[in-house]
C-alpha cells in the first residue's frame, strides 16, 4: 500500500483525509500492524486502481 500511495503522489495525511481516517491508521495498515476494514479496503482499491 505504501507504495501505491507514494506513486499516487499522496502523504499519509492527504490519503487518510481522503478515506477520512487518522494518519496513525493509515501507518499502522502500511507497518502491518492493524488491517484496514472492508469499507477501506474497498475506498482503496478504487482509489488506487487495484483489484
Amino acid at each position: 500500500m505504501q507504495q501505491l500511495r507514494r506513486q499516487s503522489g499522496l502523504s499519509q495525511e492527504q490519503l487518510a483525509a481522503q478515506l477520512t481516517v487518522s494518519r496513525q491508521a493509515v501507518s499502522k495498515w502500511e507497518l502491518d500492524e492493524t488491517m484496514p476494514d472492508t469499507e477501506n479496503v474497498i475506498q482503496l482499491s478504487r482509489l488506487f486502481g487495484v483489484s
